[in-house]
């Protein structure tokens, strides 16, 4: 008599058997190794700020000398603010960084708030811009006379943005390899400006470094950080897919720390470099610095200079991309967001309705191309939810000591960082304060969107019409709610 086994689980037999059945769990998978946890931040933090900011961060520090001082100082504080990440990171190891530090710390209201800066404002905004760029490098060989047409520019940006959409939306590993490529091109291309900054500096081209006529006004000053600032946008991006990362105690404070030195080391060697042969009122002049450093010294193969500022830029919109849809991941497994965006492509393992969500609202802000006012929104909506975010440190340490924390920094460096960001946040309303204004408006746009849809109960019609709108949309791109989701 054979005894009937029709009922029993097959139960795995060795270490194999368990990863392949993890394997066809549908769910984010880490699969991020240092080098592309390394990779993803150099590639979204440099991107357009080294070849756009220099303009910016000159224009309001008035002298060579002090825009320096600016590009060192915006270094260091990122790489605080990325040491206080570290921290929050291997503690809190959640899909959405900061999102998901702030709903731990403070609760669902201000993590809301500041998903709705980063979803309305910050990201999208901070993607259209790089593509912006892209779009005005690629096209300047056949306009090197004048800036190339604005409809083409926004045309070409937006079809940039569609492909990386694509590439996202298609595989992780393809995503991943694209950030490595262009990350290459980006690094090698200021390798090159890099390079030609120590040969003009032996040859005794010095004569731009000094701190004349720097500019008075310090609240012009602090606005001369949300450039320098601006440039090194993204050194918090790793943290917003660390659920991808493998050993993230171990790979994210090496990632951090290896990606903003080099970085720093970059943006003040190449403004350096570009200061050797360019005087301040060419700079000032200049919508691409970068393509007017090669018009002086690279003839005949200049045109090889906005090709690789193009690569480079590529390659940050496809970092911003890549890490944003987690975020919007993040905020829609805690019911802040819309359903869809919890969703997987069942195939690809890839958050598809979250790729697809960033890439909309990025083509909206296509309607404008004045990028340094896109600029001033940004900045200001960023560095007051960073130091929000930063604040957790402090705060988790007070109210929550027993938590496990494998990286703990001295709270000197949180404390330091949050009573810098109330400055460049304050003092620039001073300055600015019509794009200040703007960008406080936007911002208090979310606490009406938070008390009529996520905080008063929805009546019943409401929910079935959005259920049946989720279930079209689960249909059309075939996805599915994670197997194994992340818990924020």
């Amino acid at each position: 008599m054979t005894e009937d086994r029709s009922n029993y689980k097959e139960v795995p037999t060795n270490v194999e058997d368990e990863i392949k059945k993890d394997d066809e769990v549908v769910g984010l998978k880490p699969k991020m190794t240092l080098f592309n946890g390394i990779t993803v931040i150099v590639g979204s933090i440099i991107g357009s700020g080294i070849f756009i900011s220099p303009t910016g961060v000159l224009q309001n520090t008035g002298s060579v000398g002090m825009a320096l001082v600016v590009w060192v100082a915006s270094g260091i504080f990122s790489m605080v603010g990325a040491y206080c990440y570290a921290e929050l990171g291997c503690m809190i190891q959640k899909t959405g960084a900061d999102y998901a530090y702030i709903m731990v710390t403070f609760g669902p209201f201000l993590a809301f708030m500041r998903l709705w800066v980063e979803c309305i404002i910050v990201r999208p905004c901070s993607q259209t811009i790089v593509a912006l760029t892209f779009s005005v490098y690629i096209m300047k060989p056949f306009f090197p006379t004048c800036m190339p047409p604005d409809d083409s520019a926004r045309l070409l940006a937006a079809v940039c943005i569609l492909v990386l959409t694509f590439v996202n939306c298609w595989n992780v590993k393809w995503a991943t390899r694209v950030q490595d490529i262009f990350t290459g091109a980006k690094l090698f291309a200021l390798a090159v400006i890099i390079i030609t900054g120590f040969v003009q500096l032996g040859r005794g081209q010095t004569q731009y470094f000094t701190f004349d006529n720097t500019e008075p006004d310090i609240t012009k000053i602090a606005l001369s950080f949300y450039s320098g600032l601006f440039a090194y946008n993204g050194w918090n991006y790793l943290n917003f897919v660390i659920e991808e990362l493998k050993d993230p105690v171990k790979n994210l404070p090496k990632a951090i720390y290896i990606s903003i030195t080099l970085v720093t080391a970059v943006y003040v060697l190449a403004n350096v470099a570009f200061y050797t042969t360019l005087s301040p009122a060419e700079v000032l002049g200049s919508e691409a610095v970068a393509v007017s450093f090669a018009d002086r010294l690279y003839r005949p193969v200049e045109f090889l200079v906005p090709i690789f500022v193009a690569l480079s830029t590529f390659g940050s919109v496809n970092g911003i991309l890549f890490t944003s849809s987690r975020l919007f991941y993040a905020g829609a497994m805690e019911g802040q967001m819309p359903e869809i965006l919890t969703m997987i492509q069942v195939k690809r393992m890839t958050p598809t309705p979250a790729v697809l969500f960033m890439a909309f609202l990025s083509l909206i802000y296509l309607g404008s191309s004045n990028i340094f006012a896109l600029i001033s929104y940004v900045g200001f909506a960023t560095w007051v939810s960073i130091g929000l975010a930063v604040l957790c440190v402090p705060w988790l340490r007070w109210k929550c000591p027993e938590m496990e924390r494998p990286i703990k920094v001295n709270l000197i460096w949180p404390i330091l960082y949050i009573i810098a960001t109330i400055l460049i946040t304050i003092i620039p309303m001073i300055a600015a304060p019509i794009e200040t204004g703007i960008g406080v408006g936007i911002i208090s746009t979310g606490i009406p969107v938070y008390l009529i849809f996520i905080k008063v109960r929805k009546p019943v019609w409401i929910k079935r019409g959005l259920n049946k709108i989720d279930v079209l949309l689960q249909k059309l791109m075939m996805v599915c709610q994670p197997e194994k989701a992340a818990k924020l």
